[in-house]
C-alpha cells in the first residue's frame, strides 16, 4: 500500500512512540488523525508537527477502552477527513499491577486499552478498508510477550493478547486488509531512568546501545508498505531478545 494520500489513524499518537509513529505516516505523505485520551495540549503540538509535512491533521479525544467514544470518534473521522485506511495501534496505559492484589483499578485500565480498545477500534476500521477492499492494521507490542516483567501482569497479558489478535484480525480480514505488529525495544527511556539504568539497558542488546522512537517509525511504514507481509511481526530491539547470552556460552 502507498502511504501518500492515505487516512492513518494512530492511537495513542500525540506522545512519545505513538508521536514518532504520527509524525513518519506524515512525512510520508498520510493524512494523520491522532487519537488521544487527556493530553490535548501534546495532541495539538503534534498535528501541528504533522502539517508542516504538507498534510491534513486532526486530533480526536477517546478512551478507546469506551466502544461509545470510539463510535464518535469514527463518526468525526468520517466527516472530516473520510475512511480509515491505515490503523495504528499504539495507545498503552503504563501501570504497575502486583499480583496478588484488592485493587483492580490498574489491570482494567490497562487491559481495557490493550485488549477491549485495540479489538474495538480495529473493528470500526475494519468496516471501512473492507468496503475499499485495502488497508493495513499495525500493533505495537513489545517484549513481554516473550517475557514475563514483574509487578507489570496487566501490561504483559494485554500486550500478549495484542499479539494473538494481530494474527488473528490477518485470518479474520484476508485478503483485503493485512494485519502485522512491531515490537519495540529500548528505544525511548522513561522520564524516571537514570543514567546507570539506561547504560545498563543499553548494554541488554546485542548492539549496545539504544534505538529511538524513529527506528520504530520505518518499520511501521515498512510494514504498511510491504504488500506481502502479513500476519507477522518485526522486533525493533536491537537483537535484546538474543542477547542474554552475548558474552558466554552454555
Amino acid at each position: 500500500m502507498n502511504i501518500s494520500g492515505k487516512t492513518a489513524l494512530v492511537t495513542g499518537g500525540a506522545v512519545r512512540i505513538g508521536k514518532a509513529i504520527t509524525l513518519g505516516l506524515a512525512k510520508a505523505g498520510a493524512n494523520v488523525v491522532i487519537n488521544y485520551n487527556s493530553n490535548a495540549e501534546e495532541a495539538l503540538k503534534t498535528a501541528q508537527e504533522a502539517e508542516v509535512f504538507g498534510v491534513k491533521a486532526m486530533i480526536v479525544q477517546a478512551n478507546i477502552a469506551d466502544l461509545e467514544q470510539d463510535r464518535q470518534m469514527f463518526d468525526l473521522i468520517h466527516e472530516k477527513m473520510g475512511p480509515v485506511d491505515i490503523l495504528v495501534n499504539s495507545a498503552s496505559p503504563f501501570h504497575t499491577t502486583p499480583v496478588p492484589t484488592d485493587d483492580f483499578t490498574a489491570w482494567h485500565i490497562v487491559t481495557g486499552v490493550l485488549v477491549n480498545g485495540a479489538f474495538y477500534v480495529s473493528n470500526l476500521a475494519a468496516n471501512d478498508m473492507l468496503a475499499k477492499k485495502e488497508g493495513a492494521i499495525i500493533n505495537i507490542v513489545d517484549l513481554t510477550v516473550w517475557e514475563a516483567w514483574p509487578n507489570f501482569t496487566a501490561h504483559t497479558v494485554g500486550k500478549s493478547a495484542l499479539y494473538a489478535l494481530n494474527r488473528q484480525l490477518a485470518l479474520e480480514l484476508k485478503p483485503y486488509v493485512r494485519v502485522n505488529a512491531v515490537c519495540p525495544g529500548p528505544v525511548l527511556a522513561p522520564p524516571d531512568y537514570s543514567e546507570e539504568k539506561i547504560a545498563r539497558t543499553a548494554a541488554k542488546t546485542l548492539l549496545d546501545r539504544w534505538g529511538t522512537p524513529e527506528d520504530v517509525s520505518h518499520a511501521v511504514n515498512f510494514l504498511i508498505e510491504a504488500d506481502y507481509v502479513n500476519a507477522d511481526v518485526i522486533r525493533v530491539d536491537g537483537g535484546q531478545r538474543y542477547a542474554t547470552r552475548k558474552t558466554e556460552a552454555g
